[in-house]
């Protein structure tokens, strides 16, 4: 089977956690709930540090600031309406197609999941999971967007053994 996510380490202590399996996992869930073919898509995952992350987050969103997870979709996916599902992704005559980028931030992951006493795997989990759904055109801006990601992120994690991450 080829893997979903293809990972870039970074930062070394993304190792010690496993990103790269709990990134296809999450990945793989993700679409498998929303109906979609995992075999028909790929993903770039990079696992890096602070420092990388806010560079990132200031060129790309004018926020010099780290953050835990940024995503780039290879196509603009939003729905038409808030608290509408997008589209599904558009699968071209010679699969995998591209869904986009994630970079994910090891040591603002660490502080938030210790912070909420939570295992740092399934913050990560959570938080992969989140990140796909943005490459899928999934946003939160709207809170009928919101309210619809959020829902589907705590059936996703249900499905796969992981606690409601808001509450």
């Amino acid at each position: 089977m080829p893997r979903l996510v293809e990972t870039l380490i970074e930062d070394a202590r993304w190792k010690d956690i496993g990103l790269a399996t709990l990134a296809e996992v999450a990945a793989r869930n993700t679409l498998v709930h929303l109906s979609l073919d995992p075999e028909d898509f790929a993903i770039s995952l990079m696992g890096c540090d602070d420092a990388r992350i806010m560079a990132l987050n200031d060129d790309f969103r004018e926020k010099p600031t780290p953050t835990n997870v940024l995503s780039w979709p290879s196509d603009e996916r939003a729905a038409a309406t808030p608290g509408t599902r997008p589209d599904p992704p558009h699968i071209g005559p010679m699969p995998p197609e591209e869904l986009g980028d994630i970079a994910i931030a090891y040591d603002t992951c660490l502080a938030e999941a210790e912070a909420a006493s939570k295992q740092v795997s399934a913050h990560v989990t959570h938080l992969i999971v989140h990140a796909t759904l943005h490459l899928l055109g999934y946003d939160h801006i709207s809170d009928a967007d919101a309210a619809l990601m959020e829902g589907l992120e705590v059936e996703i994690l249900a499905s796969m053994g992981q606690p409601d991450p808001y509450s």
